[in-house]
């Protein structure tokens, strides 16, 4: 059975001195609770977004427009009330290509913005290690003889903690900006999915003109087919003349020639809408309605509500606002930085001593960063900065 401590009169290694372990963990905790509220409080460099202003038509100017890419679209092919359609638009949704590829980007700028979150708090990391040393017997020393070698053993479980202070808005700006992108991968992939879905639609009622052309040319063929052999009639029985018979001879050559460039048209929108749906054009059997559709009434405050819910609109003011944030992270790295590293653990000879009150250890660090020299580097990554976000507003002001 273990005794206690004799330094400490108690048992399982109490500190001496009657100061409990709380003494000991909640001096250093509190001060740095106090300096990270301190520094906490400090300034964001850059400036803050505004969206900027645009110029709109006289019309359109009673009803301001803003990016909406939050409010859903809905399925507005439907308005069209054709089930062939509704298939192959929910095909395309679930297989296009793009539109996979357009997801995978929306996910990948949502994990870069929790990375960018992640800045907020400081990396702990730990370790478990065991050292077992011997020193030479015969290595010299100042004193003029040999110490006899001995054994060394070390069980250590140290801890490392480090964490930036945000003084000047650094790690904010960061943050504000990844989430913006994110939010623009989105807007990007909503605009994909509206081009996709009114590529489909474009193509499909291509396709159904086309087979009205195909059911008109053939109909067409077959009534000139029937003519010339009126005429082929006419002529044996004296009444006709050759050039009705040739003529008529033309216009089926005529005709069959168009029903060819129509039915070459109608495997290019075929393959075009298997492509679009993600499938392979040998096996792909598209299924039209018998005409085209009556198109539906537009309502007369369309413009405003379109602007409002374009998402290509969404996207350019998201990067807009991102390019702005951009500033303050270049800015902010024109001024010092401040770090605080700290190490704790456990450090003992034997194992079982090694949890010890008294096996603990630990330091403690801050450090100061000051860009004194970078030969213009980060003036020119500051006036990119700006550049680019007079790119994004203009961007931003086309759409």
């Amino acid at each position: 059975m273990r005794k206690g401590n004799p330094r400490s009169g108690t048992g399982g290694g109490q500190p001496a001195g009657g100061v409990s372990r709380a003494g000991f963990q909640w001096r250093p905790v509190g001060w740095l609770a106090g300096l990270l509220v301190a520094i906490g409080a400090g300034c964001k460099t850059g400036p803050d977004y505004e969206r900027p202003e645009v110029e709109t038509p006289d019309a359109w100017r009673w009803k301001a427009a803003e990016p909406r890419d939050h409010v859903p679209r809905g399925e507005w092919w439907r308005v069209y009330g054709d089930p062939r359609l509704d298939d192959l638009e929910w095909a395309a949704m679930e297989s296009n290509l793009d539109l996979q590829a357009a997801l995978a980007r929306v996910d990948q700028a949502r994990a870069v913005a929790r990375i960018s979150r992640s800045d907020f708090f400081p990396t702990v990391n730990g370790a478990a290690s065991f050292t077992r040393y011997r020193s030479s017997g015969n290595a010299p020393t100042p004193l003029g003889f040999t110490i006899p070698s001995f054994h060394v053993s070390q069980w250590s479980v140290p801890f490392d903690l480090s964490y930036e202070f945000d003084v000047w808005g650094k790690v904010r700006r960061g943050f504000e900006a990844a989430r913006n992108r994110a939010v623009a991968a989105e807007a990007a992939r909503q605009s994909l999915m509206l081009t996709l879905q009114a590529d489909v639609a474009a193509n499909y009622f291509s396709l159904v003109g086309v087979a009205e052309q195909i059911r008109t040319l053939e109909e067409t063929i077959a009534l000139r087919r029937e003519a010339l052999k009126i005429f082929q009639q006419r002529l044996a029985a004296g009444v006709g003349t050759e050039f009705e018979v040739e003529r008529t001879k033309v216009e089926i050559a005529t005709a069959d020639a168009d029903l060819g460039q129509v039915r070459q048209r109608e495997a290019e929108l075929g393959n075009a809408l298997a492509i679009l749906c993600g499938r392979p054009p040998s096996d792909f059997v598209v299924e039209v309605a018998d005409r085209l559709p009556v198109p539906p009434a537009i309502a007369p405050d369309i413009p405003a509500s379109v602007l409002e819910r374009r998402p290509d609109v969404a996207e350019a003011e998201r990067q807009l606002a991102a390019r702005n944030a951009e500033i303050g992270v270049a800015k902010a790295a024109l001024f010092p930085s401040i770090r605080l590293t700290a190490q704790g653990g456990f450090q003992s000879g034997d194992l079982e001593d090694l949890f010890l009150w008294e096996s603990r250890t630990w330091g403690i660090s801050p450090q100061v960063t000051v860009p004194i020299f970078e030969g213009g580097r980060l003036r020119a990554d500051l006036e990119r900065s700006r550049a680019a976000y007079d790119e994004a507003v203009a961007t931003y002001r086309q759409k």
